[in-house]
């Protein structure tokens, strides 16, 4: 379980293809902190820890990752968000984030508001999947590339979140442009509610 409080934005440093699976090395401040089986969340996905040494480390995306999420899209130099699971005895500082990624979505647009920014995505809406809580709601949270973001301006398919100077800086929203494809993982706590409305419908 994570919180969306992304401590790293790390770079790839190889990419290595194994039939169906990839093999992603990171290079990253803390990873001598990591131990192997370790979950860390790469752009929101939850990867294990399969390999190391005192430079990097490696985790692997399976074909259902890769149809899933961005990691497919990534190249050498990239910048990935990573966050190591939450403590429990430590403050939830953004939300209930499961490094479950649920879909991708395409920024549509990216507009810089006086010191902060403001960025749409977009993505492909299913009624069913909607009923089931897979949807956006204004002021709700929702996570981006493993960020904790709160909604603003929710559509049917779209929503808006504005970006802090901090956020810009040190996540990999630097890197964001119009196209960019991100992955986003819905509000757990929506999805239990309509759940638990469509057993009692």
């Amino acid at each position: 379980m994570f919180s969306g409080i992304v401590e790293e934005a790390a770079k790839v440093v190889d990419i290595q293809k194994d039939k169906g699976n990839v093999h992603l090395k990171m290079k990253c401040s803390f990873v001598d902190e990591l131990k192997i089986d370790q979950s860390v969340s790469h752009n929101g996905v939850c990867l294990t820890v399969v390999a190391k040494n005192a430079d990097n480390y490696t985790v692997t995306a399976i074909d259902e990752t890769l149809e899933r999420s961005n990691l497919g899209d990534l190249q050498i130099g990239n910048l990935v968000n990573l966050e190591r699971s939450m403590l429990l005895n430590g403050r939830l500082d953004g939300h209930i984030v499961q490094g479950h990624v649920d879909t991708t979505a395409i920024c549509t647009d990216v507009v810089e508001e006086n010191g902060s920014w403001r960025f749409t995505f977009e993505y492909d809406f299913d009624q069913m999947m909607a009923q089931r809580g897979y949807f956006t709601v204004d002021k709700g949270s929702v996570t981006v590339n493993g960020v904790s973001l709160t909604v603003c301006n929710p559509t049917n398919n779209t929503f808006e979140v504005a970006i802090i100077p901090y956020t810009f800086e040190n996540t990999n929203f630097c890197q964001i442009k119009k196209g960019t494809r991100v992955n986003i993982e819905f509000d757990i706590i929506g999805k239990y509610i309509s759940r638990l409305a469509a057993l009692t419908d």
